[in-house]
């Protein structure tokens, strides 16, 4: 009887209680699932807790096989949960810069621009020259050097639709055929009916367009997806690709005189948030003129230029050398935590701008560096942006952030041969690196005007 009893007591346990290792295995499958979809969810909250609402649900351009594919893309190592960056609801959004397009006057009228005519488009200037015109804070009546003392070898109809555009644009250039044209992510639905996005090109890169026939050149405009697509004929500018390409990089604000926010995207760049968001979280919330991401690795001007010799980022070293003892003799300094800013390098291949005195002075003056002396523009960047009058206020956010917003790919694209062949008339050859005549301020640092800037940088 008691065993009977004892079995009755027994049965009425569940079976799936009765064993410690299947309870034990369901608790952890449940809590791997939970924490799983956690995750998912909540990762990109970490950084970006509002998305596009109702985003435009198919791709904006499907390319053929045969256009350039890139080897890889740069890895990243970041943390989901780094970055303080809040993107608030994207109709808010939308409405609020709206607002702003229809109620603000140009204020890129405050500056006023050298006009005339020069043998080279942005003047080439002196060095004293260029720097007399720093001090813009008790000198607004001063007409300041800002290029176009050439002409902007552009189609009418494309200057047209640039004048025309009065609120957000998006800005990139593709010059010598090095990159492919990646359309932007993330867009709102209403996003392309208020922002501008194009595309500065040479005729190296229109012949890898028309090869791949992603334009047609009988057309009288030139579209692929979002971007508008902008023929630059190079003969009247600069023999160096690169230079010309800073011509959008910077001058965007003369390019666009009606527009009130620019994003500048390097060609390596693809976006994966809506623009709209990016200027409203990185420039109108932080109340700046302008948002760029610090470099990755370095915080002092002349560790970039120590890598710029290094990787061969710019041919001619003596060059180089050149550039940085002239801002060591007017005042360059390292940087230090007593700067209101928390580097000295950027990472410029995304530039965030509120078109105003502050963002449009910063550009025209290292425009004018870039072209006195290469278009590494973070040799001059910290030099003027410390020593221009009015200071400029900039958001210079983490690297995290720089690796949500975009993906980064290398510069270099496989091509076939014969697209190689269709661009290799008008591409233009790198030049071969100059040997410096003393290693870059290490055997002559006791000579060097930077001698101070050296002992400081490395304590």
């Amino acid at each position: 009887m008691e065993i009977t009893l004892m079995g009755k007591a027994n049965s009425n346990k569940p079976l799936i209680f009765q064993s410690k290792l299947l309870c034990f295995s369901l608790f952890y499958l449940f809590t791997t699932l939970f924490l799983a979809l956690y995750n998912s969810l909540s990762s990109t909250k970490c950084l970006f807790r509002s998305s596009p609402f109702e985003p435009i649900p198919t791709p904006l351009f499907l390319y053929p096989p045969s256009y350039g594919e890139h080897k890889y893309a740069i890895p990243t190592h970041r943390s989901s949960c780094s970055s303080p960056v809040y993107f608030s609801d994207y109709w808010m959004v939308f409405h609020e810069i709206q607002d702003f397009r229809h109620n603000s006057s140009v204020s890129s009228r405050s500056l006023m621009y050298i006009q005339g005519k020069s043998d080279s488009f942005g003047g080439n200037f002196s060095t004293q020259k260029r720097f007399s015109y720093f001090d813009h804070e008790d000198n607004e009546n001063v007409e300041i050097p800002c290029g176009f003392l050439t002409n902007f070898p552009i189609r009418n109809s494309d200057r047209i639709a640039m004048e025309s555009c009065n609120g957000v644009v998006v800005v990139s250039a593709i010059f010598n055929d090095h990159d492919k044209i990646r359309q932007p992510r993330g867009l709102g639905s209403k996003t392309l009916d208020v922002v501008c996005f194009f595309m500065f090109v040479d005729d190296a890169t229109i012949n890898g367009l028309d090869y791949h026939q992603l334009i047609s050149r009988k057309s009288g405009e030139y579209k692929i997806g979002a971007w508008r697509i902008v023929r630059v004929s190079s003969k009247n500018l600069y023999q160096n690709p690169a230079m010309n390409g800073v011509i959008p990089k910077y001058l965007v604000h003369r390019l666009f005189p009606n527009s009130k926010f620019s994003i500048w995207v390097d060609a390596k760049l693809q976006l994966t948030v809506d623009p709209l968001l990016l200027i409203h979280s990185l420039v109108i919330s932080e109340n700046v003129d302008m948002a760029i991401s610090k470099h990755p690795y370095y915080v002092h001007t002349m560790e970039e230029a120590m890598a710029t010799a290094r990787w061969k980022k710019w041919w001619d070293v003596d060059g180089l050398k050149m550039q940085m003892e002239t801002y060591c003799e007017n005042g360059l300094q390292p940087w230090t935590p007593n700067k209101p800013y928390p580097s000295d390098v950027p990472d410029s291949a995304l530039i965030l701008r509120r078109h105003g005195v502050g963002s449009n002075l910063l550009s025209c003056l290292i425009f004018n560096e870039l072209e006195a002396f290469n278009p590494r523009d973070q040799l001059a960047f910290a030099y003027v942006r410390d020593h221009m009058k009015p200071k400029v206020k900039m958001n210079m956010f983490e690297v995290e952030v720089f690796e949500q917003v975009a993906v980064e790919y290398r510069h270099n694209l496989k091509k076939t041969k014969a697209a190689a062949a269709a661009a290799a008339g008008t591409r233009t050859a790198p030049k071969r690196t100059k040997r410096a005549t003393h290693d870059l301020f290490v055997n002559s640092s006791c000579c060097s005007s930077c001698h101070t800037y050296l002992l400081e940088m490395w304590g």
